[in-house]
């Protein structure tokens, strides 16, 4: 009895094809994942304290305000405009590609929506002519370190003698609900503004650290922010280092984390 064919054996790739195929395959699968799910963040500046801390490391949902060419890496130009496109809610917490260059991303808070008018009286927020409910809390205190320092006029130092900040603390409540904690350092510039008008298609955006960010109160800053320039919505710190470690030093990091803060949601 005649033996059938053996069927003829597929041609191997070379083993630099296989790797380079797969590392395609990885950079679109990340590709995707970031541009469409979800994105790391880190925290570069303090102008959100007491809700971020410099060394923080976040995650971004990139649904939650639709797309843009803002929500791709390097804000490549695929997306035209915005697409399914959804309007913040007042007190979410947002990074987004700050006006006009549009190249660094920044992180504030929603304040201000189409339509509303904003302005600060006496280091006072009011929103539609109505002032938001501010009432003291305890002092923010945050340890000194690499990535917290302290000017002298905040300086102190707990009963073990450890250095800390100790920040005037005050606890605002939106007209929806929504309450947070926002640092008031004495008198600045921005204590006392214009009204604003939110005009169609942007956010009023500011920083919980009320004297010490740049934001919409500023026109030589980001002054009104464009919706399409919304990169994602907060949602939880996977993340946070005092800054004591030293990156090629892995025996440093378990120190430096400030475990307390690793799921802490937004």
């Amino acid at each position: 009895m005649a033996k059938s064919p053996r069927p003829a054996a597929k041609p191997t790739r070379p083993e630099w094809q296989e790797t380079l195929i797969f590392l395609v395959k990885l950079a679109l699968f990340v590709f995707v994942i970031r541009s469409f799910l979800f994105a790391p963040f880190v925290i570069p500046s303090g102008s959100m304290l007491p809700r971020t801390l410099i060394g923080d490391y976040l995650f971004v949902t990139k649904w939650n305000y639709g797309y843009s060419r803002h929500s791709l890496p390097w804000s490549v130009p695929l997306i035209p405009g915005r697409i399914l496109a959804s309007t913040p809610a007042r007190g979410d917490v947002a990074v987004f590609k700050a006006p006009p260059q549009n190249q660094e991303d920044w992180i504030k808070r929603v304040i201000g929506l189409p339509g509303d008018r904003v302005q600060m009286r006496d280091g006072q927020l009011f929103l539609n002519g109505t002032a938001i409910p501010k009432a003291r809390v305890a002092d923010f205190v945050l340890p000194v370190t690499p990535n917290s320092t302290c000017e002298d006029y905040f300086r102190d130092a707990l009963a073990d003698g450890t250095p800390v900040c100790r920040y005037p603390q005050y606890r605002e409540t939106l007209p929806n609900g929504v309450g947070y904690n926002v640092l008031d350092l004495g008198f600045s510039p921005a204590d006392d503004t214009e009204v604003y008008t939110v005009p169609a298609g942007h956010v009023f955006m500011m920083g919980d650290n009320r004297d010490d960010s740049r934001d919409s109160r500023f026109a030589d800053s980001i002054s009104f922010v464009p919706m399409e320039n919304l990169v994602g919505k907060a949602v939880v710190t996977f993340w946070s280092t005092d800054g004591n470690a030293g990156w090629l030093m892995p025996w440093t990091w378990p120190g430096a984390t400030r475990w307390e803060r690793i799921g802490e949601a937004f």
